[in-house]
Protein backbone atom coordinates (compact mmCIF):
# COMPACT_ATOMS: atom_id res chain seq x y z
CA UNK A 1 0.00 0.00 0.00
CA UNK A 2 0.99 3.82 -0.31
CA UNK A 3 0.48 5.28 2.94
CA UNK A 4 0.37 8.60 3.58
CA UNK A 5 1.75 9.95 7.49
CA UNK A 6 3.24 12.82 8.93
CA UNK A 7 6.87 13.01 10.89
CA UNK A 8 5.70 13.10 14.38
CA UNK A 9 6.41 10.76 17.34
CA UNK A 10 9.84 10.02 16.30
CA UNK A 11 10.24 6.83 18.57
CA UNK A 12 7.14 5.43 16.86
CA UNK A 13 7.50 6.25 13.46
CA UNK A 14 11.20 4.56 13.57
CA UNK A 15 9.48 1.72 14.30
CA UNK A 16 6.74 2.06 11.47
CA UNK A 17 8.25 3.16 8.69
CA UNK A 18 10.27 -0.26 8.88
CA UNK A 19 7.47 -1.83 7.31
CA UNK A 20 6.80 -3.63 3.87
CA UNK A 21 4.35 -0.46 2.72
CA UNK A 22 5.61 2.70 0.80
CA UNK A 23 5.24 5.88 2.96
CA UNK A 24 4.65 9.29 2.07
CA UNK A 25 6.29 11.44 4.17
CA UNK A 26 4.55 15.48 3.90
CA UNK A 27 7.21 17.80 4.46
CA UNK A 28 6.45 21.57 4.66
CA UNK A 29 7.94 23.70 1.37
CA UNK A 30 10.42 25.27 3.23
CA UNK A 31 11.33 23.08 5.49
CA UNK A 32 14.54 19.73 4.73
CA UNK A 33 13.70 16.63 4.46
CA UNK A 34 13.16 14.88 7.75
CA UNK A 35 15.93 12.91 8.44
CA UNK A 36 16.91 9.08 8.85
CA UNK A 37 13.85 8.12 6.77
CA UNK A 38 13.96 4.37 5.64
CA UNK A 39 14.58 3.57 1.85
CA UNK A 40 10.52 2.91 1.50
CA UNK A 41 9.73 6.33 3.21
CA UNK A 42 9.66 9.48 0.76
CA UNK A 43 9.65 12.94 1.73
CA UNK A 44 7.06 15.30 -0.37
CA UNK A 45 6.81 18.93 -0.29
CA UNK A 46 2.97 19.17 0.38
CA UNK A 47 2.01 21.33 -2.37
CA UNK A 48 2.76 18.39 -4.76
CA UNK A 49 0.91 15.92 -2.58
CA UNK A 50 -2.26 16.70 -5.30
CA UNK A 51 -0.31 14.36 -7.45
CA UNK A 52 0.09 11.21 -5.29
CA UNK A 53 -2.23 8.53 -5.00
CA UNK A 54 -2.15 6.96 -1.54
CA UNK A 55 -4.28 3.88 -0.31
CA UNK A 56 -4.56 5.05 2.89
CA UNK A 57 -3.81 7.58 5.28
CA UNK A 58 -2.35 7.46 8.70
CA UNK A 59 -3.44 10.19 11.06
CA UNK A 60 -1.81 11.05 14.44
CA UNK A 61 -2.91 14.83 15.23
CA UNK A 62 -6.31 16.70 14.37
CA UNK A 63 -5.10 19.71 12.46
CA UNK A 64 -3.97 16.64 10.27
CA UNK A 65 -7.33 16.08 9.39
CA UNK A 66 -8.04 19.12 7.68
CA UNK A 67 -4.71 18.74 6.12
CA UNK A 68 -5.52 15.81 4.07
CA UNK A 69 -8.74 17.15 2.68
CA UNK A 70 -6.59 20.70 1.36
CA UNK A 71 -3.49 18.62 -0.32
CA UNK A 72 -5.18 15.57 -1.03
CA UNK A 73 -8.28 16.98 -2.19
CA UNK A 74 -9.82 14.08 -0.64
CA UNK A 75 -11.79 13.78 3.01
CA UNK A 76 -10.24 11.50 5.36
CA UNK A 77 -12.51 8.38 6.13
CA UNK A 78 -14.77 9.19 3.40
CA UNK A 79 -12.69 9.89 -0.12
CA UNK A 80 -9.70 7.85 1.26
CA UNK A 81 -9.63 5.26 4.30
CA UNK A 82 -8.03 6.79 7.14
CA UNK A 83 -7.21 5.64 10.74
CA UNK A 84 -5.85 8.11 13.72
CA UNK A 85 -3.50 7.01 16.01
CA UNK A 86 -4.09 8.05 19.70
CA UNK A 87 -0.33 8.21 21.27
CA UNK A 88 -1.37 10.11 24.51
CA UNK A 89 -3.45 9.19 27.73
CA UNK A 90 -6.61 12.14 28.07
CA UNK A 91 -4.97 15.30 29.82
CA UNK A 92 -8.22 17.48 31.12
CA UNK A 93 -10.15 14.50 32.02
CA UNK A 94 -8.27 11.04 32.93
CA UNK A 95 -11.51 9.19 32.96
CA UNK A 96 -14.89 10.79 31.35
CA UNK A 97 -12.70 13.10 28.56
CA UNK A 98 -14.48 12.04 25.73
CA UNK A 99 -12.15 11.66 22.14
CA UNK A 100 -12.02 14.55 19.31
CA UNK A 101 -13.41 11.83 16.96
CA UNK A 102 -15.81 10.44 19.21
CA UNK A 103 -18.70 11.53 17.57
CA UNK A 104 -17.77 9.62 14.17
CA UNK A 105 -17.95 5.81 12.89
CA UNK A 106 -15.34 5.92 9.54
CA UNK A 107 -12.23 6.37 11.58
CA UNK A 108 -11.03 4.21 13.76
CA UNK A 109 -9.05 5.40 16.79
CA UNK A 110 -6.32 3.20 17.16
CA UNK A 111 -4.53 3.40 20.71
CA UNK A 112 -0.82 2.60 21.47
CA UNK A 113 -1.78 1.02 24.87
CA UNK A 114 -4.91 -0.89 26.16
CA UNK A 115 -5.06 1.45 28.93
CA UNK A 116 -5.31 4.37 26.84
CA UNK A 117 -8.61 2.91 25.17
CA UNK A 118 -9.87 2.04 28.78
CA UNK A 119 -9.88 5.62 29.69
CA UNK A 120 -10.29 7.12 26.49
CA UNK A 121 -14.14 8.13 25.82
CA UNK A 122 -14.09 7.06 22.26
CA UNK A 123 -17.85 6.97 22.07
CA UNK A 124 -19.10 5.32 18.60
CA UNK A 125 -15.42 5.40 17.09
CA UNK A 126 -14.61 2.17 15.97
CA UNK A 127 -11.41 1.30 18.27
CA UNK A 128 -8.12 -0.76 18.30
CA UNK A 129 -4.92 -1.66 20.64
CA UNK A 130 -1.59 -1.79 18.29
CA UNK A 131 1.01 -1.86 21.18
CA UNK A 132 4.36 -0.75 20.59
CA UNK A 133 6.96 -2.24 18.85
CA UNK A 134 10.69 -1.62 19.57
CA UNK A 135 13.50 -2.20 17.12
CA UNK A 136 16.12 -4.45 19.01
CA UNK A 137 18.82 -2.35 20.20
CA UNK A 138 20.81 -5.38 21.11
CA UNK A 139 21.84 -6.43 24.62
CA UNK A 140 24.09 -3.27 25.38
CA UNK A 141 23.97 -3.70 29.00
CA UNK A 142 27.16 -3.22 31.10
CA UNK A 143 25.75 -1.25 34.68
CA UNK A 144 29.49 -0.40 34.44
CA UNK A 145 28.12 3.20 36.54
CA UNK A 146 26.68 2.80 39.43
CA UNK A 147 23.87 5.41 38.57
CA UNK A 148 20.41 5.68 37.68
CA UNK A 149 19.48 6.48 33.94
CA UNK A 150 16.61 8.80 33.35
CA UNK A 151 15.07 9.49 29.94
CA UNK A 152 12.61 12.26 30.43
CA UNK A 153 11.83 15.64 27.31
CA UNK A 154 10.67 18.67 29.09
CA UNK A 155 11.05 17.57 32.69
CA UNK A 156 10.90 21.20 33.92
CA UNK A 157 8.25 22.13 32.02
CA UNK A 158 5.79 18.58 32.53
CA UNK A 159 7.05 18.70 36.25
CA UNK A 160 4.51 16.26 38.42
CA UNK A 161 3.55 14.49 34.80
CA UNK A 162 6.64 13.08 34.64
CA UNK A 163 7.48 13.00 38.46
CA UNK A 164 10.25 15.31 38.44
CA UNK A 165 9.20 16.13 41.70
CA UNK A 166 10.52 12.88 42.97
CA UNK A 167 13.46 12.58 41.57
CA UNK A 168 15.44 14.39 44.41
CA UNK A 169 14.68 11.86 46.46
CA UNK A 170 16.08 9.29 44.00
CA UNK A 171 19.32 11.19 43.96
CA UNK A 172 19.89 10.55 47.68
CA UNK A 173 20.03 6.54 46.49
CA UNK A 174 22.64 7.05 43.65
CA UNK A 175 23.57 9.52 41.62
CA UNK A 176 20.90 10.11 38.34
CA UNK A 177 22.43 10.46 34.64
CA UNK A 178 19.31 12.43 32.99
CA UNK A 179 18.95 11.98 28.67
CA UNK A 180 16.46 13.94 27.11
CA UNK A 181 15.13 17.48 25.67
CA UNK A 182 15.57 19.86 28.40
CA UNK A 183 16.82 18.40 31.08
CA UNK A 184 19.53 21.04 31.55
CA UNK A 185 16.94 22.66 33.22
CA UNK A 186 16.90 19.90 35.92
CA UNK A 187 19.49 21.13 38.02
CA UNK A 188 18.43 24.59 38.77
CA UNK A 189 14.75 23.14 39.10
CA UNK A 190 15.66 20.73 41.52
CA UNK A 191 19.00 22.12 43.56
CA UNK A 192 21.18 19.36 42.86
CA UNK A 193 24.75 19.24 42.30
CA UNK A 194 26.74 17.44 39.92
CA UNK A 195 27.70 14.86 42.80
CA UNK A 196 23.60 14.03 42.45
CA UNK A 197 22.21 14.69 38.87
CA UNK A 198 24.82 14.58 35.47
CA UNK A 199 22.93 16.33 32.60
CA UNK A 200 23.31 13.62 29.85
CA UNK A 201 21.08 15.85 26.89
CA UNK A 202 19.41 14.72 24.16
CA UNK A 203 21.81 12.35 22.23
CA UNK A 204 20.79 10.83 18.83
CA UNK A 205 19.16 7.01 19.36
CA UNK A 206 22.13 4.94 18.54
CA UNK A 207 24.41 6.85 21.46
CA UNK A 208 22.20 7.43 23.75
CA UNK A 209 21.61 3.66 23.56
CA UNK A 210 24.82 2.87 23.99
CA UNK A 211 25.07 5.45 27.22
CA UNK A 212 22.07 4.98 28.64
CA UNK A 213 23.34 0.86 28.74
CA UNK A 214 26.37 2.01 31.20
CA UNK A 215 23.81 3.53 33.61
CA UNK A 216 23.10 0.06 36.68
CA UNK A 217 19.53 0.65 36.42
CA UNK A 218 16.80 2.52 34.63
CA UNK A 219 14.21 4.93 36.69
CA UNK A 220 11.45 5.35 34.99
CA UNK A 221 8.85 7.69 37.61
CA UNK A 222 6.40 9.30 34.91
CA UNK A 223 2.49 9.31 36.63
CA UNK A 224 0.54 9.80 33.73
CA UNK A 225 1.72 8.80 30.30
CA UNK A 226 0.97 6.38 27.71
CA UNK A 227 3.93 4.08 27.74
CA UNK A 228 7.21 5.65 27.39
CA UNK A 229 9.51 4.22 24.56
CA UNK A 230 12.42 4.81 26.32
CA UNK A 231 11.21 2.65 29.02
CA UNK A 232 11.15 -0.12 26.20
CA UNK A 233 14.01 0.05 24.63
CA UNK A 234 15.90 0.40 28.18
CA UNK A 235 14.34 -3.04 28.93
CA UNK A 236 15.48 -3.96 25.45
CA UNK A 237 18.98 -3.10 26.17
CA UNK A 238 19.02 -5.64 28.82
CA UNK A 239 18.83 -2.70 31.86
CA UNK A 240 16.92 -3.45 35.05
CA UNK A 241 13.94 -1.26 35.25
CA UNK A 242 12.23 1.08 38.34
CA UNK A 243 9.11 2.30 37.62
CA UNK A 244 5.98 3.56 39.04
CA UNK A 245 2.81 1.34 38.82
CA UNK A 246 0.39 3.68 36.98
CA UNK A 247 -1.27 3.45 33.43
CA UNK A 248 0.50 0.22 31.53
CA UNK A 249 3.01 -0.07 33.89
CA UNK A 250 1.43 -3.36 34.82
CA UNK A 251 1.22 -4.51 31.60
CA UNK A 252 4.76 -3.80 30.33
CA UNK A 253 6.75 -4.92 33.35
CA UNK A 254 7.11 -7.63 35.05
CA UNK A 255 8.22 -7.63 38.74
CA UNK A 256 11.20 -9.96 38.01
CA UNK A 257 12.68 -6.81 35.31
CA UNK A 258 13.53 -4.86 38.75
CA UNK A 259 10.91 -3.16 40.84
CA UNK A 260 7.06 -1.80 39.95
CA UNK A 261 5.46 0.17 42.66
CA UNK A 262 3.15 2.68 43.60
CA UNK A 263 5.69 3.86 46.55
CA UNK A 264 8.26 5.51 45.37
CA UNK A 265 10.12 4.16 48.39
CA UNK A 266 9.57 1.14 47.57
CA UNK A 267 11.60 1.87 44.17
CA UNK A 268 14.04 3.73 45.86
CA UNK A 269 14.55 0.20 48.28
CA UNK A 270 15.20 -1.29 44.77
CA UNK A 271 17.12 1.00 43.64
CA UNK A 272 19.76 0.43 46.40
CA UNK A 273 20.06 -3.06 46.05
CA UNK A 274 20.50 -2.69 42.61
CA UNK A 275 23.66 0.07 43.34
CA UNK A 276 25.17 -2.70 45.92
CA UNK A 277 24.65 -5.94 43.54
CA UNK A 278 25.39 -5.30 40.37
CA UNK A 279 24.79 -9.45 39.66
CA UNK A 280 21.45 -9.37 40.70
CA UNK A 281 21.11 -5.91 38.66
CA UNK A 282 22.46 -7.98 35.81
CA UNK A 283 19.87 -10.77 36.44
CA UNK A 284 16.64 -8.24 36.93
CA UNK A 285 18.09 -6.74 33.48
CA UNK A 286 17.99 -10.26 31.27
CA UNK A 287 14.52 -10.63 32.23
CA UNK A 288 13.74 -7.47 31.12
CA UNK A 289 15.25 -7.66 27.83
CA UNK A 290 13.67 -11.20 27.40
CA UNK A 291 9.94 -9.63 27.83
CA UNK A 292 10.22 -6.55 26.10
CA UNK A 293 11.47 -8.54 22.83
CA UNK A 294 8.57 -11.04 23.54
CA UNK A 295 5.85 -8.61 23.73
CA UNK A 296 7.20 -5.55 22.00
CA UNK A 297 9.17 -6.73 19.28
CA UNK A 298 9.18 -4.77 15.70
CA UNK A 299 8.11 -8.10 14.14
CA UNK A 300 4.29 -8.52 15.64
CA UNK A 301 4.22 -4.59 15.63
CA UNK A 302 4.64 -4.16 11.54
CA UNK A 303 2.32 -7.77 11.04
CA UNK A 304 -0.56 -6.02 14.01
CA UNK A 305 -0.82 -3.35 11.44
CA UNK A 306 -0.62 -4.90 8.27
CA UNK A 307 -3.64 -6.79 9.62
CA UNK A 308 -5.40 -3.47 10.46
CA UNK A 309 -4.78 -2.19 7.17
CA UNK A 310 -6.30 -4.95 5.14
CA UNK A 311 -9.27 -4.97 7.65
CA UNK A 312 -9.87 -1.26 7.21
CA UNK A 313 -8.92 -0.78 3.69
CA UNK A 314 -11.00 -3.33 2.24
CA UNK A 315 -14.20 -2.14 5.14
CA UNK A 316 -13.78 1.14 3.49
CA UNK A 317 -14.20 -0.17 0.15
CA UNK A 318 -17.43 -2.34 0.90
CA UNK A 319 -18.78 1.19 2.65
CA UNK A 320 -17.81 3.22 -0.92
CA UNK A 321 -19.97 0.37 -3.01
CA UNK A 322 -22.89 0.36 -0.24
CA UNK A 323 -22.80 4.29 -1.03
CA UNK A 324 -22.77 3.97 -4.58
CA UNK A 325 -25.53 1.27 -4.51
CA UNK A 326 -27.89 3.58 -2.86
CA UNK A 327 -27.26 6.65 -4.35
CA UNK A 328 -27.72 4.43 -7.85
CA UNK A 329 -31.29 3.48 -6.36
CA UNK A 330 -32.51 6.93 -5.31
CA UNK A 331 -31.87 8.44 -8.77
CA UNK A 332 -33.54 5.13 -10.54
CA UNK A 333 -37.31 6.90 -9.70
CA UNK A 334 -36.31 9.73 -11.22
CA UNK A 335 -35.26 8.39 -14.51
CA UNK A 336 -38.43 6.86 -14.53
CA UNK A 337 -40.47 9.31 -13.99
CA UNK A 338 -38.81 11.30 -16.89
CA UNK A 339 -38.82 8.37 -19.33
CA UNK A 340 -42.94 7.98 -18.71
CA UNK A 341 -43.12 11.98 -19.26
CA UNK A 342 -41.18 11.65 -22.93
CA UNK A 343 -43.98 8.99 -23.31
CA UNK A 344 -47.21 10.76 -22.86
Amino acid sequence: MRILVWHVHGGWMNAFLRGTHEYVVPRPDDEATPPHLPDRARAVAESALRGEEVDLVVLQRLEELEAVERLLGRVPGRDVPAVFVEHNTPKERPIDQRHPLAEQRAIPIVHVTHFNRLVWDSGDAPTAVIEHGVPDPGALYTGALPALGVVVNEPVRRGRVTGTDLLPAFAEIAPLHAFGIDTDLLPGALGLGPDRLQVVGDLPTPLLHGELARRRAYLHPLRWTSLGLSLLEAMSLGMPVLILATTEAARAVPPEAGAISSDPDDLRAAARTLMDDPDDARRRGLAARAFARAHYGLERFLQDWDALFEEHVAAHAAARRRRTRSLAGATQPALVSIMEGTDR
